[in-house]
């Protein structure tokens, strides 16, 4: 499933695709959602917003178009009416004069009046979106601290999305090396340094994978380990998937464990289990 940082780089092609002409043809693949295609016909749209893992197509006719990838979705940007070639299924296509925004099998797809936008289901209980809100580390240090999520486990609070929005299983891994935390521990067993760090982690991560494409690792460290020759899925992270690998600061083996039914990975040494 892509997390945050990787919707919102989709939600900026798409932005950059419709915003400059009008909607010359709207269509859904669902039919419950068909009666609303010539209502687009003609619309800007006004920008492009992003809640988490969701994208949110705000139109000036006072309608939002809400999308939710889940694991299979995918948005294509072509130029006007030209298709790529995938066995997915079409289930949203824009089109202007210019460009055609597509978007392939996800079926999370809704029309809404913009005033209904926040009583959404999603909407209204995901968390602060760090690529689209001023979330600071203050307000997340908070949030750790609160009474509903300082006893949750870390690998489970990090992929809830009503504690923050968009991060999913490679951030998870990578915030948690980043804090030095083991992934047993909770915000109640952490000190308060483990608490700063964490918060600073889930802020810095989540802007330089949205920046640089994916890359969590430390960009200068990567950089020198592409000019080795590494590919792009030996530099990119600090400890996900490096099962078995040396740890990137101290040599350490980066063990992997199952935690929430999903992979996780980190350094024994780096987050030792304690707090």
């Amino acid at each position: 499933m892509p997390e945050g940082p990787e919707i919102r780089r989709a939600a900026d092609q798409v932005e950059k695709a419709l915003v400059s002409f009008p909607v010359h043809e709207l269509s859904f693949a669902f039919p419950h959602l068909q009666e609303y295609e010539e209502m687009f016909a003609g619309a800007h749209v006004k920008r492009v917003d992003t809640k988490g893992k969701a994208m949110l197509i705000r139109f000036d006719n006072g309608y939002t178009i809400y999308s939710h990838n889940q694991l299979y979705g995918k948005w294509y940007v072509r130029s006007a009416y030209h298709y790529p070639k995938t066995n997915r299924q079409l289930r949203l296509a824009i089109h202007n004069e210019k460009k055609s925004a597509l978007l392939y099998s996800a079926s999370d797809i809704e029309v809404l009046r913009d005033e209904e936008v926040d009583a959404h289901p999603f909407i209204s209980k995901v968390g602060p979106d760090i690529l689209s809100e001023d979330v600071t580390t203050l307000q997340l240090l908070e949030r750790m601290k609160s009474k509903r999520f300082y006893k949750r486990k870390w690998t489970s609070l990090l992929l809830d999305q009503a504690f923050v929005a968009g991060i999913g299983n490679y951030l998870r891994s990578e915030i948690l090396f980043v804090a030095g935390i083991h992934p047993d521990l909770r915000p109640v067993d952490c000190t308060e340094e483990q608490l700063q760090k964490a918060a600073s982690a889930i802020i810095e991560l989540t802007k330089r994978s949205y920046e640089t494409g994916g890359i969590t690792n430390d960009v200068a460290l990567a950089n020198k380990l592409k000019e080795k020759g590494l590919t792009r899925a030996k530099y990119r992270h600090w400890v996900f998937n490096r099962e078995g690998q040396a740890c990137r600061i101290d040599g350490t083996e980066i063990i992997k464990i199952v935690a929430a039914s999903r992979r996780c990975y980190y350094c024994p040494t780096c987050q030792p289990k304690r707090g």
